[in-house]
């Protein structure tokens, strides 16, 4: 945790250039080279971890901000995403690569953003913006399924909910709903979702909507799907 928390400080405070990313750095000073679509689906995938990891809302905030920037500068007409920037370096065709290769897409790491940050904040309208870059990706998944995995983890997380964990005051059934294994689940101990919730437990929502509180590990497996088998946290 300190040294994510150490990597997300160096990003925003080194990489953010007057509200965007930059991709590279050398000795604490920022590179000119201009974030491309994968840097702010990942960063802001990144900081949505932290955010859940931490409870430090600014991370929160921060992720926001970058998708911000990726619905204004770089959405296409068809509502999925060109790779760079509309006030980028001029190219004869912007490109836009569907394709995961070693890491996600940049399409696929933006779409899972967006679902992860409207899990996070109640954003029907960061959902629909997922929705609709899944959509350009679905004639690739359905060629080629091999170059999607990540986009096909994102339907997946959007067919699943995904689920919305709240857990208060209950640090032993943290660890549980943490090892859960529905798609896509989020799980904070404060920030908006946890946010109003006086009753200690764990709460599963989805589009947050919760069902009553749990309040042992057993039950937190049964609707969280945890495989993994833990000693009885009463």
């Amino acid at each position: 945790m300190v040294a994510a928390t150490r990597a997300a400080t160096l990003l925003r405070d080194v990489h953010l250039v007057d509200g965007r990313l930059r991709r590279t750095s050398r000795h604490g000073r920022a590179g000119t080279n201009a974030g491309v679509l994968e840097d702010y689906g990942d960063v802001a995938e990144g900081l949505l971890v932290l955010h859940q990891v931490t409870g430090d809302e600014q991370w929160l905030a921060l992720a926001g901000d970058l998708l911000a920037v990726v619905r204004e500068h770089f959405t296409a007409d068809d509502g999925g995403f060109h790779d760079t920037a509309d006030d980028a370096e001029l190219l004869l065709r912007r490109p836009r690569d569907p394709s995961d290769s070693p890491t996600p897409s940049g399409q696929a790491a933006v779409a899972g953003a967006l679902l992860t940050y409207s899990a996070l904040t109640a954003s029907y309208e960061h959902r629909q913006a997922a929705e609709r870059v899944l959509e350009t990706l679905t004639p690739l998944l359905a060629a080629n399924a091999s170059f999607a995995g990540w986009a096909g983890a994102v339907g997946e997380a959007l067919v699943a909910g995904p689920a919305e964990v709240a857990v208060v005051d209950r640090p032993d059934l943290e660890r549980v709903a943490r090892l859960a294994t529905s798609p896509g689940a989020v799980v904070v101990t404060s920030g908006p979702l946890a946010r109003g919730r006086t009753s200690a437990g764990v709460y599963v929502c989805r589009g947050f909507v919760c069902e009553r509180p749990v309040t042992t590990a057993e039950a937190v497996r049964d609707q969280l799907g945890v495989r993994l088998v833990l000693p009885s946290t009463g």
